[in-house]
């Protein structure tokens, strides 16, 4: 079965990547570049998938929903 999540990355301060799946809480991983940290990522997601498969859970859809949103300081 095939599952599609939206993903934040996000760089941080130090160096590297920071990514994380709103749909799926706890879902998180990083890497060094922004494509090591996208490649962590889908690992994570399978295994997180996997675990509630295994548990007979049901697996979330992604009702993730993507705005910006502007402020003046």
């Amino acid at each position: 079965m095939s599952y599609r999540y939206k993903v934040i990355l996000q760089h941080e301060a130090d160096g590297g990547y920071s990514v994380f799946v709103p749909a799926l809480p706890g879902c998180a991983s990083q890497g060094e570049t922004s494509e090591e940290a996208m490649t962590n990522i889908r690992e994570a997601i399978d295994l997180y998938i996997e675990d509630l498969v295994a548990e007979h859970l049901p697996v979330p859809a992604d009702e993730t929903q993507l705005r910006e949103v502007e402020v003046t300081a």
